[in-house]
């Protein structure tokens, strides 16, 4: 895992909306001075306190973590799973539909 390149989004998301490291910290229950290791690259971090990252900063843990995740067809295949598991028969054929015409569109280009 690339500590340094998930550091740097958190501090990125936690610029977005303007939170000094200490309020952050604050917020997710973490030392001011633990928040400046993350954010460096410098330590490590248990899945809880990402969690509680990932919420406060209000991203998803996989945006965090995209640098980690090796791009293959069965991560992207799962992805797909993911989203379209808890849908209906006709919004599963709709995503499919509009997978269709996206990947045309993009064929034209």
């Amino acid at each position: 895992m690339n500590y340094q390149l998930l550091g740097e989004r958190i501090r990125q998301e936690r610029l977005k909306l303007n939170l000094t490291q200490a309020k952050l910290a604050e917020d997710v229950d973490i030392s001011d001075a633990y928040m400046g290791h993350i954010e460096r690259g410098q330590r490590s971090l248990a899945l809880g306190t990402l969690i509680r990252l990932a919420n406060r900063l209000g991203v998803t843990v996989d945006y965090l973590l995209k640098d980690s995740v090796e791009a293959t067809d069965d991560n992207f295949i799962d992805q797909f799973r993911q989203i379209i598991d808890s849908q209906s028969p006709e919004r599963k054929q709709m995503a499919i539909d509009v997978l269709k015409t996206m990947f045309s569109h993009l064929d034209e280009l």
